[in-house]
């Protein structure tokens, strides 16, 4: 492969990658805060009805309104709830003072409690700022009849991930990474920013549309500049150690969220410092593979001196000319000369049968993690600690991806976590509720491994596809990706049919993922592929000849490229044309 000796020449992983990798990496411990966020600023607070006022309340019930506690107020107005704790959406529609007057014990119970008749929330609610000073959910009363709307919220967020996974996907692969990041770093600071002012529910999820689609285009565009200016042998530990950013960033969320405990001065807190991203960002070199193939050899031999003078090799600035770089890549330019589409990851038999692998790991890693993650108010602990627990086990499942990635490969690894993901959520099945500390440290353990399984499935994605078609690889995946996170939340729902069946859903579904793996290629320490063809001849030689005629009778369909001049059925084929 032409560029990974043109890399290795310019002083492999040198000044440059190291200052390359870390500033592309920086942004990732906001990029958790994105797509959690919605634990924090969509946290329901405790919350009940809100009642008249104290002083007319006792008014004809020989009761001294200075003599009434909060408690037995609420006793009064306020249903206890089946179980305990007071009800939420209910009140009584006449005060109840023969549950107060000499009857009150302190503690919630269900005595002398009448048939009292009862009426929804007609004045608002009173909220509960223990644990949160102000959310969404507490400014905009999305409790009781309007709480579908929070979990909303996420689904419209995770929509825009979606769209931006399609939208920026193919857009870089036609204008560029670097453009592309930028853009989307400008993106997500501004409308960010601007979700923090909105002045409505409808505002609010417009905005966190947009800023969804920005984290798509941050995401993508990062993987591909990352691994495209990096030779093969660092690209397991770059990527690995770029994932830690993410996970540090999930107890930095925390942290931030403990502090303000206001979702308006959150939401500045995530999003404001990437101004500062995308200021710095127009350091970055556009990535030469992509100039190359895109037939603008003076931009990528500017980019590769100014790579090789960071990386302290000057003399070898001066040697690599735009001659010699077309001939090391001379097959990928002319294989370039084609437009791709979705079309190109189906159509021959390797490139289908590595796209739909990819969508069922993506689709599958996506819905358990976001199953596991996006509820952390059901634990019985602190929101913020079980936030910490959460990105504190990611460091040491992240260690032994690292690991078995280097010495066991790509394929193992990324099957071994959906499977051992999948057995951690079947056991929790058959814990039973009252096992709350068990239950938390399985589910604890299952973000362990769902985890681990994003942080092989981008490196792996990445080194699958090949250049011409990586960023339309990464967005159609990354698209099965946020469907799954769009589906995690509304699968709780199925808990009413039969409380093991989320369960049974997400597990199931991490278990045919981790089949689906198995029948990947292995790329540990195997050259970026840059073409089609590249992938399609890799693929047969580890099959066997049993595979070639298939493969080559699918590559036959490929356009015959002679003298830099593509043609069909015989015919010359202009550039516009195509």
């Amino acid at each position: 492969m032409g560029f990974a000796d043109i890399l290795d020449e310019i002083g492999g992983f040198g000044r440059f990658q190291m200052i390359h990798v870390t500033l592309l990496s920086i942004p990732g411990l906001l990029m958790a805060s994105q797509n959690l966020l919605n634990n924090f600023t969509a946290g329901t607070p405790g919350h009940h009805c809100n009642i008249p006022n104290r002083t007319s309340l006792a008014l004809g019930q020989n009761i001294s309104a200075s003599d009434l506690s909060d408690q037995e107020v609420l006793q009064a107005f306020i249903p206890v709830a089946e179980g305990s704790g007071l009800s939420k959406c209910t009140r009584y529609t006449e005060a109840q003072w023969h549950l107060v007057k000499g009857n009150v014990s302190g503690t919630w119970t269900r005595t002398n409690v009448t048939d009292a008749e009862t009426e929804t929330c007609q004045d608002g609610w009173i909220y509960d700022k223990t644990e949160f000073q102000a959310t969404i959910v507490s400014e905009w009363d999305l409790v009781c009849t309007l709480r579908p709307l929070k979990q909303m919220s996420q689904t419209i967020y995770m929509g825009g991930v979606l769209a931006g996974a399609i939208i920026f996907g193919g857009l870089s692969d036609r204008f560029g990474r670097r453009a592309l990041l930028i853009w989307s770093y400008f993106q997500l600071a501004t409308l960010g920013t601007c979700t923090a002012f909105s002045p409505s529910y409808l505002a609010y999820c417009i905005f966190r549309f947009l800023t969804g689609m920005a984290v798509s285009g941050i995401i993508l565009n990062a993987v591909s500049l990352k691994v495209e200016w990096i030779p093969t042998k660092s690209r397991t530990l770059v990527g690995t150690i770029s994932s830690f950013f993410f996970t540090f960033g999930q107890m930095i969320l925390a942290g931030l969220a403990y502090t303000l405990r206001d979702w308006r001065k959150l939401q500045m807190a995530v999003c404001s410092p990437f101004f500062i991203f995308f200021i710095y960002s127009w350091w970055y070199s556009e990535s030469a593979r992509w100039l190359m193939l895109n037939r603008r050899s003076d931009e990528a031999l500017k980019h590769i001196h100014r790579v090789a003078r960071i990386n302290g090799k000057p003399e070898l600035a001066q040697k690599i000319t735009v001659e010699m770089l077309e001939s090391h890549m001379h097959k990928e330019v002319q294989s370039s000369k084609k437009i791709y589409t979705v079309y190109d990851l189906l159509r021959t038999p390797v490139m289908r049968q590595i796209s739909i692998c990819l969508m069922v790991v993506w689709f599958s890693t996506s819905f358990a993690y976001y199953g596991l993650a996006m509820d952390l108010q059901k634990f019985g602990v602190s929101i913020y600690l079980i936030q910490v627990i959460f990105g504190a086990v990611d460091f040491p499942a992240k260690l032994v991806a690292l690991g078995t990635l280097s010495f066991f490969g790509r394929r193992v690894t990324q099957a071994s976590c959906l499977v051992l993901s999948a057995a951690v959520i079947f056991a929790n099945i058959f814990v039973p509720a009252e096992m709350q500390t068990v239950r938390t440290t399985l589910a604890v353990l299952g973000k362990g491994f769902t985890s681990a399984s994003f942080t092989c499935i981008y490196l792996f994605t990445g080194e699958l596809y090949p250049t011409v078609v990586r960023q339309t690889g990464m967005g159609l995946t990354s698209t099965m990706a946020r469907v799954g996170s769009m589906a995690a939340p509304a699968v709780l729902i199925l808990d009413e049919v039969l409380p093991a069946l989320p369960s049974i859903v997400y597990g199931g579904s991490a278990l045919v993922a981790g089949i689906f793996a198995i029948f990947l290629p292995e790329t540990l320490n195997v050259p970026l592929p840059d073409t089609i063809e590249d992938v399609e001849e890799k693929w047969v030689k580890q099959k066997g000849r049993s595979a070639q005629e298939p493969a080559e009778k699918e590559l036959a369909l490929l356009p015959e490229v002679k003298d830099g001049v593509e043609l069909v059925d015989g015919k010359t084929i202009g550039l516009n044309a195509l």
